[in-house]
């Protein structure tokens, strides 16, 4: 019996260093067309899926690479940089045979849509993968908070973070051994400890929606279907589970 997905709809949170494999700049074509492939096979479970993708891999804009733009300026490059990204991913899909749109917070209106809302939403129940760039189009807001906005604004059931590591440990794996995993962490617990999960804005406004944030990695072939069906390996960031009398 082929496995069941949890999630009708679901938002993927992309970085741009995703994209650029094991480059150590831009974009690696390979990588964004396995990616591709990874969201294909999760789509052809009847998942909805709609993508909020990064700009690291062009440039970020509270980097050292950013030192002497000023602030404003430097994030609007990031978010130019999340816009390449998600025309890469868009041509990437449509070769596999998903129809994708993209969606700039920027308008850009001669490379793709703006982003509206109830387009959007249109988009996704007609089986389109929707891909949304730019972030939040304000400075001084990540990515990471642009994916709990559109995971919100789109009645997402989760959203899905992609990383280089399976999930929140306790400190950083790859450098320490001993690290502990966590399966499960409520809200509060990764706000608390201050774990570099997702920005604080970005988990609080999750946390008041009640969306589940699932963090796995995405450099295992296959894992974007295993964290759907709930296999693998991967933290759960939700509200604490009620105790059973």
């Amino acid at each position: 019996m082929p496995p069941i997905a949890l999630y009708r709809r679901v938002l993927l949170k992309l970085s741009g260093e995703a994209l650029m494999g094991d480059r150590g700049y831009g974009l690696d074509p390979g990588a964004v067309e396995r990616m591709a492939r990874e969201i294909l096979a999760v789509h052809d479970m009847s998942v909805q899926v709609c993508i909020v993708v990064g700009g690291g891999n062009m440039f970020r804009g509270a980097s050292d690479s950013a030192l002497g733009i000023e602030r404003v300026t430097a994030d609007h490059i990031g978010m130019l940089a999340t816009v390449i990204n998600a025309l890469a991913l868009q041509s990437a899909l449509e070769s596999v045979g998903l129809q994708t749109r993209v969606q700039s917070a920027i308008p850009i209106d001669t490379v793709c849509e703006p982003y509206i809302r109830r387009r959007a939403e249109r988009h996704i129940e007609k089986g389109r993968v929707v891909v949304f760039a730019a972030g939040t189009g304000s400075p001084f807001f990540t990515t990471d908070t642009a994916a709990a906005l559109r995971a919100v604004e789109m009645g997402c059931d989760a959203i899905l973070k992609a990383t280089k590591v399976d999930g929140v440990y306790s400190d950083d794996p790859v450098r320490v051994s001993d690290a502990i995993h966590y399966e499960r962490l409520s809200y509060v617990d990764v706000l608390s400890r201050d774990l570099k999960v997702m920005d604080a804005a970005a988990v609080s406004l999750a946390r008041e929606n009640g969306i589940p944030i699932v963090v796995f990695s995405i450099r295992k072939g296959g894992a974007f279907v295993d964290v759907v069906t709930g296999r693998g390996k991967f933290t759960v960031i939700a509200a604490p589970e009620a105790k059973s009398a």
